[in-house]
């Protein structure tokens, strides 16, 4: 099963990716520093993150996921970094 799916960090901030292995275990890409760099060492001690499906299909090449993630990101605006950790496609703001 290919998914797109969205991350929300506890500050509010989202990630946008693809998943086309459909692992439950899979919580995406995005930089690791980029996201350390909000959270101090106390609030990184305990937090909770949502995984939330946005879209699946059985079928999509993986182009169309692809495709269908882009389309996801610049909906959501999770380039902005008011907004989310994505760094793809480049924010134009």
């Amino acid at each position: 099963m290919n998914t797109i799916y969205k991350i929300t960090y506890p500050n509010g901030t989202i990630y946008v990716g693809q998943d086309r292995t459909d692992s439950i275990n899979y919580f995406g890409s995005a930089d690791s520093d980029l996201i350390a760099k909000d959270f101090t060492r106390e609030q990184r001690r305990s937090f909770t993150v949502t995984r939330e499906i946005l879209w699946e299909s059985e079928t999509a090449t993986q182009a169309e996921v692809t495709q269908k993630e882009v389309e996801f990101i610049n909906s959501l605006k999770s380039t902005d970094p008011s907004v989310g950790y994505n760094r793809w496609p480049k924010f134009k703001g």
